[in-house]
């Protein structure tokens, strides 16, 4: 055990379910694979609660494809660019970086990381939101624009900065 995993142990699975990924899956609001390929089918999705929403992110090729959860699940997100819903790094880095080069950073703090996935979320707007738009895409380039200061004013809060 680590602190990681401790935590883990700590703050997961309180109802202590057990058993294949199809038998804790059952119930489910949210499914987030990052695993490998294929390891969940259309009858797991099915025995989800209503409107589930699925991220399938092992890459290249996802838990279960999307055009194999269409119509089951509300919102669907992989690791890939050739599908809605992109789920990927290259979203925050850029930003994270510039953000910690910015404040003259010596660390990356998890309040830096949380302000960039903040700023990421903000960067949808209400009107803009659908199930098959629920993360910016990787080509936005004003992304960097955003998270950057995010991180920056996180790195100055977290007191992380080295002083000029």
């Amino acid at each position: 055990m680590n602190s990681a995993k401790e935590w883990f142990a700590a703050n997961t699975n309180s109802s202590r379910r057990m058993g294949s990924i199809s038998d804790v899956m059952r119930g489910a609001d949210v499914f987030v694979g990052v695993s490998g390929p294929d390891l969940i089918t259309q009858a797991d999705i099915r025995t989800m609660a209503k409107d589930p929403i699925v991220f399938a992110m092992a890459n290249p090729n996802p838990e279960i494809r999307p055009e194999q959860v269409d119509g089951l699940a509300k919102v669907m997100a992989t690791g890939r660019s050739d599908y809605p819903n992109q789920i990927n790094n290259v979203l925050a880095f850029p930003g994270i970086f510039r953000g910690a080069l910015d404040a003259n950073a010596t660390d990356i703090t998890e309040g830096m990381k949380l302000a960039a996935a903040i700023a990421i979320a903000e960067s949808v707007t209400d009107a803009q939101l659908s199930p098959d738009f629920v993360v910016p895409s990787v080509f936005d380039r004003t992304i960097v624009e955003r998270v950057a200061p995010a991180v920056a004013a996180a790195a100055v809060r977290d007191g992380v900065i080295r002083k000029s």
